[in-house]
């Protein structure tokens, strides 16, 4: 029989468990995550960060309240990396969340910070308005700050966190070799590249002496666009580079077009046969391909000249990609001449594969050529499908890490060029070739953050309304309704015991 004494030492020994739980739980923060995405378990580039740190760092978040459930998810998940953030750091990140839609103070802090409102469609009424919203962060490390002006729903929010807070972190970024003296792309006609590798690195251009290789100071060499001939010197100081377990990245021209004279031809430079040595051959051919970029071409048009945009399968529009970190979120990249890559190593200590191929509708073409841009093509001239334009090498050396090679066939899909000449480029040809050097130099994984993102997966829109309505409320229910079944299960068995023993009571007593 419980008496009042007992019931007081119940609720008290409860309580008791209940404040140990807390306050270990205070000390020793851990999560099970089920996700298929893994939304909630930060990676090993993100704990390796956060461990290195050596002051603290402030995460202001500015996030607006009162939004759309989508949206709000956004806050919501947001906070709980947060949380996982924290308690991977000692304590060394510290967050907190503010409202600028509060009062105009909160507003202006804001804006000052760097983020600025975005517009969304709210739904109210069975009307449709437009709402101001406030979506970022700002990251501080004593008086270094970072601005996340934007976080996209489903976005990779760990790779912009991380990337900023090691941003923050690092004081002597790691140096990137961009090699000159062979007619190469210059640092000034690589703007857009260079401002997305400067997170990270700090890239110097670099030249070859007579008497010096590659300095040890550089763990990757990027070669774009090399024009001139190359002395044999300078092979074997890129021999012993990669020998040492060096990094190298080629973008090379086999062949070139000139638009002002409408003609196509062979680029020799040495580099093409110093990479046949190691079993990469470009081959010296144009590729052409159905799936293609466009040319402006002036048009007599009545009285008028026009400018009109023609299909040119020299400049193919690549689609298809093998799936590594170094395509991932790679969705279309435009090259410019480009020539098909040939793997013809046979070395089992070297490992390559293609990273991206031409479409089903491909071919090529030999030089010397003249360019007809008003050429009506068909499908007899594109016989071939799906050649290599760009690839990766690993290889294994004795006594180091193994050196990495990354080859793209085309010099120049990734040059803005310099003054009057220069231009926007795509973003996904300048992430690929970062993506590239981010592979070759960083090895903590950092980059295979960049697409990891909340993957969204709303019922099917096919689906009638009754339908998703009973879906809707079944997903809430049925966990509801199975925790009740098991509970009448549960009662309905141990009442069956409860009378067998009693009927058992029974016949003993009576005998």
């Amino acid at each position: 029989m419980l008496t009042r004494k007992k019931v007081q030492t119940s609720i008290l020994l409860v309580l008791g468990i209940i404040l140990l739980i807390n306050l270990i739980a205070s000390r020793f923060f851990f999560r099970l995550d089920y996700t298929a995405d893994q939304r909630y378990t930060l990676s090993n580039a993100t704990k390796d960060i956060l461990t290195q740190l050596s002051e603290p760092v402030t995460i202001s978040a500015y996030f607006s309240e009162d939004l759309p459930p989508n949206i709000e998810q956004v806050r919501q998940d947001f906070r709980d990396m947060l949380v996982e953030y924290s308690s991977n750091s000692d304590g060394l990140i510290v967050y907190e969340f503010i409202n600028p839609s509060e009062n105009q103070e909160s507003e202006m802090k804001a804006q000052q910070s760097g983020i600025q409102p975005i517009m969304i469609n709210v739904r109210e009424r069975d009307q449709m308005k437009q709402q101001r919203a406030y979506l970022g962060a700002l990251v501080q490390m004593g008086d270094r700050k970072e601005v996340i002006p934007f976080i996209q729903p489903g976005a990779a929010m760990e790779y912009a966190l991380s990337t900023n807070i090691k941003k923050l972190s690092v004081k002597d970024k790691p140096a990137i070799a961009l090699l000159q003296g062979h007619g190469e792309a210059s640092l000034s006609s690589i703007p857009q590249l260079n401002q997305q590798l400067s997170i990270l690195y700090s890239v110097e251009p670099f030249e070859f002496s007579d008497t010096m290789g590659v300095p040890f100071q550089y763990k990757t060499l990027v070669i774009i666009a090399p024009k001139d001939t190359v002395p044999q010197n300078h092979f074997n100081y890129l021999d012993e580079f990669l020998n040492r377990g060096g990094r190298l990245l080629v973008a090379l021209n086999t062949v070139a077009g000139d638009f002002n004279s409408g003609m196509g031809n062979k680029v020799s430079t040495g580099f093409e046969t110093w990479l046949k040595q190691k079993g990469i051959e470009v081959e010296e051919t144009f590729v052409i391909d159905a799936n293609c970029s466009n040319i402006m071409v002036r048009q007599q048009q009545g009285q008028f000249m026009m400018n009109t945009p023609v299909q040119f399968p020299y400049l193919p529009a690549i689609t298809n990609f093998t799936e590594h970190p170094i395509t991932d979120g790679i969705e279309s990249v435009v090259l410019i001449f480009a020539s098909p890559i040939r793997l013809t190593q046979s070395d089992t200590s070297v490992v390559m594969f293609p990273l991206a191929v031409t479409s089903e509708k491909s071919g090529i073409q030999n030089p010397p050529l003249a360019f007809d841009v008003m050429k009506q093509w068909t499908l007899s001239d594109f016989t071939l499908s799906s050649l290599p334009v760009a690839a990766l090498v690993e290889g294994k050396v004795p006594g180091t890490s193994g050196y990495k090679m990354v080859v793209f066939s085309d010099g120049d899909f990734a040059v803005n060029g310099e003054g009057q000449n220069a231009q926007q480029l795509n973003e996904d040809n300048i992430s690929f070739m970062s993506n590239a050097i981010d592979w070759l130099s960083d090895d903590t994984g950092l980059i295979e953050l960049r697409t990891k993102g909340v993957t969204a997966r709303p019922l099917d829109a096919s689906l009638e309304d009754g339908t998703k309505t009973l879906l809707k409320y079944l997903n809430f229910l049925l966990p509801l309704i199975l925790v009740i079944v098991y509970g009448v299960l549960r009662f309905q068995i141990k009442r069956n015991k409860r009378n067998e023993l009693m009927a058992t009571d029974y016949v003993s007593n009576s005998k």
